[in-house]
């Protein structure tokens, strides 16, 4: 009998609880919430000048302190309706001409040269042209915007559609599908992944132009608020505007990724990074 037990508790697997399990998003929260708390510890002990480097607290009362004049909203309305312009002009124009030259032999050796060439300038030298050409109101912010949404958008439109596998194609071709049904059933899918990853990097850069149209010359917005910081030396008011940038810009791209997620919902990858 005493062998018989012996030989079940050999065999049974010992009882193990599950282990508690943590979500991605609170994990992704655990480096800012130290970082800020361990900045928040240096500034009271006098480890940091806090009118170098303010404390996060003292960055919460700033942006109470605009909220509270209504100038915040303001400025956040501003900035992302720029965004939002610039955007949506630099995309459609990318989508178009990224299609074309994807397509197209005679439109890739025609345009991507050139295309490409205007791709290595930096984003400010476009600044002094643009404010020749379209004056100081809203129309240069918005061109300089839409200039640096358009080359990820293009980039992702021609290199995904010219990757699309021979083989697919010629396939469809055996098949005798219509180029409507080409187009739709074989080339969007496989160019899907990268149009629309080029769709998230576009919208990222549109942040950043942002701030360099508004550091130009506006009245309102981010990139203002960051310029009336630096030249009153109000190093609160210049961290709580990256800081806003840094959570607008993060819900921008967590809406892009969840629309990537729902039209590649058919994609089984190994490494798919989260939002």
């Amino acid at each position: 009998m005493a062998n018989a037990e012996t030989e079940l508790s050999q065999a049974a697997p010992p009882l193990r609880l599950p282990r508690p399990r943590v979500p991605r998003a609170a994990l992704g929260l655990l480096l800012p919430a130290a970082a800020l708390l361990a900045l928040e510890l240096a500034v009271r002990a006098g480890w940091i000048a806090s009118q170098l480097l303010p404390a996060p607290s003292e960055l919460l009362r700033t942006l109470a302190e605009l909220a509270s004049q209504q100038a915040l909203a303001a400025h956040v309305a501003a900035s992302t309706l720029r965004v939002a312009a610039g955007f949506a002009l630099g995309a459609i124009a990318a989508l178009l001409l990224g299609a074309w030259v994807g397509l197209s032999p005679l439109a890739c050796a025609l345009l991507n040269p050139s295309l490409q060439a205007l791709r290595a300038i930096p984003s400010l030298a476009w600044v002094p042209l643009l404010l020749l050409w379209l004056g100081i109101d809203e129309a240069p912010k918005i061109a300089l915007i839409a200039i640096g949404a358009f080359f990820p958008v293009y980039m992702g439109v021609a290199s995904g559609l010219a990757d699309v596998d021979r083989k697919l194609v010629e396939v469809a071709r055996l098949r005798r599908l219509s180029r409507t049904q080409l187009a739709r059933r074989v080339l969007l899918p496989a160019a899907l992944p990268a149009v629309l990853n080029g769709l998230r990097v576009g919208l990222s850069l549109a942040w950043m132009f942002m701030v360099a149209a508004e550091l130009i010359a506006a009245s309102r917005g981010l990139g203002y608020l960051l310029t009336d910081g630096r030249e009153t030396g109000r190093a609160d008011i210049v961290l709580a505007a990256i800081a806003l940038l840094a959570l607008l810009g993060k819900l921008s791209d967590g809406l892009m990724a969840a629309v990537e997620a729902r039209a590649l919902h058919w994609r089984d990858g190994f490494g798919a990074v989260p939002a």
